[in-house]
Formats: structure tokens, C-alpha cells, sequence
């Protein structure tokens, strides 16, 4: 996998969800791609709105471990916005629609920090202490989970 067919594949997946976003009647714009830590902009129609969207986008071919995980880093630990989602988008095979999953910024914090820690508490398969990293998984490894954000669009209160 070379960088450049990941970088392809998180384009994709911004420009699906400002389709999906536009298709509901939300006025959505991508980002230039230096732009840190926003990939979309979204508003509602009369603009009395506007939400900020980082995009992180999965595809069959790059799945290191299974459907519903995304890789982030420490620093997501501390992205904390009433105004900041993330769309975790799913790239299904073939012809297949993506799954979106709209997570506010809050929870997936929560969610990254909380994890690692408990991994840095648990031995590893050898029985030794894991060694920090600064690689972080977000997952959504729960039916009860899934529904709470998978193309669940009112999340983003527009």
C-alpha cells in the first residue's frame, strides 16, 4: 500500500461525506488538504450553524484488523469541541454505499484515551508491559455502539 493510494482513499472518503452532507441539505465544503485537523466544513441552510469534520476513512483493501477501526494518534486524546465531529467512513467493496459513522469529538477523546490506557495496563501476549506509543484505535465493535452513530447525520445538530 503506498502513501499515495491512502491519501486517495481519505480524499474519497471526505468528498463522500460532503455528498452525503449535500444530499440532505447540508451546505458542505472540503477543506484543502494542508488544512490541520478539518477536512469538511458543514452548515446548515440559513448559516445560524457550522460544524467542523475531521474524516478518517477505512477501506477494505487497507484493513489491518477488521471493519469499524480507524487508526488516530495521542493527540486525539485532547481534541475536545462542542463544534468538532468526526466521520469515521467505512469504504465498503464494489458498488456498495460507504457506512458513516458521526462521532462528536468529546466521545472519540474519551474513547482513545481510555482504551489505551487499559491496553497499557494489560501484559502483552508474552506477558510482558506494553510499551507506550503514540498510536491510538478508535473501534466500533458493538452493535449498541453501531447504532448510536452509524449514518446518524442529527448528530451534528444542522
Amino acid at each position: 500500500m503506498t502513501d499515495k493510494s491512502r491519501a486517495l482513499t481519505g480524499i474519497a472518503g471526505a468528498h463522500f461525506v460532503a455528498a452525503e452532507l449535500s444530499q440532505q441539505g447540508i451546505i458542505a465544503t472540503v477543506t484543502s488538504r494542508n488544512t490541520e485537523g478539518i477536512d469538511v466544513l458543514a452548515s446548515n441552510i440559513d448559516g445560524s450553524k457550522v460544524v467542523s469534520i475531521q474524516v478518517k476513512t477505512s477501506a477494505a483493501e487497507q484493513r489491518k484488523r477488521f471493519t469499524g477501526s480507524w487508526i488516530l494518534t495521542k493527540k486525539h486524546e485532547n481534541i475536545l469541541s462542542d463544534n468538532l465531529f468526526y466521520i469515521f467512513v467505512d469504504l465498503n467493496e464494489g458498488d456498495k454505499k460507504p457506512d458513516f459513522y458521526i462521532v462528536p469529538s468529546k466521545v472519540v477523546a474519551d474513547y482513545v484515551r481510555t482504551t489505551h490506557q487499559n491496553w497499557l495496563k494489560k501484559p502483552s501476549k508474552k506477558g510482558k508491559k506494553h510499551k507506550d506509543t503514540d498510536m491510538r484505535l478508535f473501534e466500533i465493535d458493538d452493535d449498541k455502539v453501531a447504532e448510536k452513530y452509524l449514518n446518524k447525520w442529527k448528530n451534528l445538530g444542522l
